[in-house]
């Protein structure tokens, strides 16, 4: 099977020499097509034909028509089925697309393409998510097969939109022939973007277990948290492994149940261990794996592997604990086994400074209370990347010494997470 040609859209903060210097590096990190869109950027605004020289060049028509010279040095040419009239892109050019209102099912799609589409002209259809489900899914893909029946398989993509669209679009690429994708940072074209890096990552170094026409072989894996853009899991887990960085009230519980027959496996992180542990019925405060057990999910805190290794390096008698979710409570669960004290400091109780050996559990993206100050003391920091390296700042301002100890934690962790997952179901 043929992987979806990677599609990056051009941002609207970067005009003339910026732009360029956008196609080239996402070029470098592995993009094939760099689309540009007239709703967010003006004509004069790029170089239409220096981009086409650096990668295949996608126009689309959003509201303002298209300038005719990015026309003439454009790949494809997107123009909306329904809203644009004649479908006038020249020869072997046209990408026919509709951007749904509302989540339709696949019957309601197939009418909206009831029109005469040119001969080899690509077909782009896109819906919003709409009321999660196993049901919704299968929709999704129905519409998606039926479309490819009609038209072909090299000429079809079909994408899903929102803010927990990620792992859908993820599932529905497998089969698409073009794949929207997201650089990084701030900015994303659309709601639900997976990331470059992990799109490249899935080609490059595939699954050992193939995945084979027309059988239901599970093997997608994922991490579900809020602002994890910079979690190292896809790096050291099997591929496909998916970023699905989702708001922190999304409704994640709905999510997994969603995804169930498409997914062997979830790493959970924060914000979501506590509910998660709830919605599956685990008799453990926090979970951070879910494994697929044929039609349920298992759920686990290999979290606890981690914490083993972050008390016995630190190897004091008495510790305190900033913070009490899901990492909380796995220092909680294995403090018996190590045998020290642990004091569990709530925001409230910070009224004094803090001495001796410590962990803070608290994501970056929390402040911590204006009272909390250290005198000396070592505290543990259990993240790792960009926020350990703020969290340890924080640390270092307010009077202690941060010990980075998130890679031992995430190591131990995600050995065990491997483990589990390998026999998945």
């Amino acid at each position: 099977m043929m992987s979806a040609r990677r599609v990056v859209t051009l941002p609207p903060t970067l005009r003339g020499p910026e732009a360029l210097r956008f196609a080239t590096d996402v070029r470098s990190r592995g993009a094939d097509v760099l689309e540009v869109r007239t709703d967010l950027h003006p004509a004069e605004a790029v170089d239409a034909a220096a981009l086409a020289g650096i990668l295949d060049l996608l126009v689309s028509e959003r509201g303002t028509p298209l300038p005719p010279a990015w026309v003439a040095a454009a790949r494809w040419v997107d123009r909306d089925v329904v809203h644009a009239g004649a479908l006038d892109a020249p020869a072997g050019k046209l990408l026919a697309s509709h951007h749904a209102e509302r989540p339709l099912s696949t019957e309601e799609a197939l009418r909206l393409w009831d029109v005469a589409i040119p001969a080899g002209a690509l077909v782009k259809h896109v819906e919003p998510v709409g009321e999660l489900s196993q049901a919704r899914v299968a929709v999704l893909l129905e519409t998606q097969a039926r479309l490819r029946a009609r038209f072909g398989e090299g000429r079809v993509t079909l994408l899903a939109m929102g803010p927990v669209a990620l792992p859908i679009r993820a599932v529905l690429a497998q089969r698409n022939v073009l794949d929207y994708v997201a650089l990084g940072g701030d900015w994303k074209a659309a709601p639900g973007q997976r990331l470059l890096a992990d799109a490249v990552r899935e080609v490059k170094y595939p699954h050992p277990v193939p995945l084979p026409e027309g059988e239901g072989v599970v093997t997608r894996l994922g991490i579900l948290g809020t602002s994890i853009a910079h979690s190292r899991s896809p790096r050291i887990h099997r591929q496909p492994f998916d970023r699905i960085d989702i708001p922190e009230d999304a409704p994640v519980e709905a999510l997994v149940d969603a995804l169930l027959p498409h997914y062997r496996g979830f790493a959970v992180t924060s914000p979501f261990k506590i509910r998660l542990a709830r919605h599956t019925g685990s008799p453990l405060d926090a979970i951070n794996t879910l494994v697929r057990r044929r039609d349920r999910w298992e759920s686990f805190n290999t979290d606890t592997e981690g914490a083993r290794t972050v008390l016995e390096r630190l190897g004091a008698r008495d510790v305190f604990v900033l913070g009490d979710g899901g990492a909380s409570a796995a220092i909680r669960s294995v403090t018996p086994e190590v045998g020290c004290q642990l004091r569990f400091l709530k925001r409230a109780e910070i009224s004094s400074p803090l001495a001796g050996c410590g962990i803070w559990t608290w994501p970056d993206r929390i402040t911590p209370p204006d009272a909390l100050r250290f005198e000396g003391a070592r505290v543990a920091v259990i993240a790792y990347g960009a926020p350990a390296r703020r969290i340890a700042a924080e640390i270092t301002r307010r009077g202690g010494s941060p010990l980075m100890l998130g890679a031992a934690w995430f190591i131990a962790q995600a050995r065990r997470q491997r483990a589990l997952w390998e026999n998945a179901s």
